[in-house]
């Protein structure tokens, strides 16, 4: 019994765009690899002429994960390794550029993370990261971002703005201004003001009271 053409036509075409997706969002992330180490290596010679006082560090973690560290702050770098498609409600589905042709919504994701280098440094498993943007890629290699402030961008450049290293470049310089301007708030203190024995017998650098950026206070989108 043969199998309809419809279908293998289907699987062939779906696999194939998938496969292409995930080559252009390869691409893209070796390039943010690139770029990311290139600007931390920019930071380092600045801070050695300036007396050395502050921390900067690029770490390769495989294939799909990378982290940059300066001063108090860790950005990483995640790219999954599936394919996604939009919602029919998402914004991005409406643009003229999708209009043309669907198969231009599949997209690769690439992540980035902020959390406190502290965290790493005194293994404290409870602290809390955050998602500042992440960057979706076509196979087409046409990109647009959902992101916090500087890493913002409106959906209809998804047709017009293409990867490339001054589009990575931009992108990570504006994560890292995110980063440098998302401070450290305390806590409402009614959700710090008590504490449990267990918690105060702990190591005083592991205890498990959690630490974030915005803990205790509603994180949303900024206006």
């Amino acid at each position: 019994m043969e199998l309809k053409d419809s279908l293998k036509n289907l699987v062939f075409e779906k696999s194939n765009l998938k496969q292409q997706v995930f080559n252009s969002t390869k691409e893209a992330f070796e390039l943010f690899r690139s770029v990311t180490r290139d600007i931390i290596a920019q930071f380092q010679e600045h801070n050695q002429k300036a007396g050395g006082q502050v921390n900067f560090e690029f770490a390769n973690h495989g294939d799909f994960e990378f982290e940059v560290k300066f001063g108090g702050d860790v950005l990483i770098f995640i790219m999954h390794t599936n394919v996604f498609e939009f919602s029919r409600d998402h914004q991005v589905m409406k643009t003229p550029y999708i209009h043309e042709d669907k198969k231009r919504s599949y997209c690769g994701v690439i992540r980035i993370y902020n959390f406190l280098a502290d965290s790493f440094t005194y293994q404290r498993d409870q602290d809390l990261g955050y998602m500042i943007g992440r960057v979706f890629v076509n196979a087409e290699k046409h990109y647009f971002i959902e992101g916090k402030r500087e890493l913002g961008m409106l959906y209809n450049n998804f047709g017009n703005s293409l990867i490339s290293t001054e589009s990575v470049q931009s992108i990570v310089e504006s994560a890292i201004e995110y980063t440098t301007n998302f401070d450290l708030l305390t806590p409402p203190y009614d959700e710090v003001s008590m504490v449990s024995v267990g918690e105060m017998r702990y190591d005083s650098e592991k205890k498990s009271m959690v630490t974030g950026k915005r803990l205790g206070f509603v994180f949303q989108e900024d206006k």
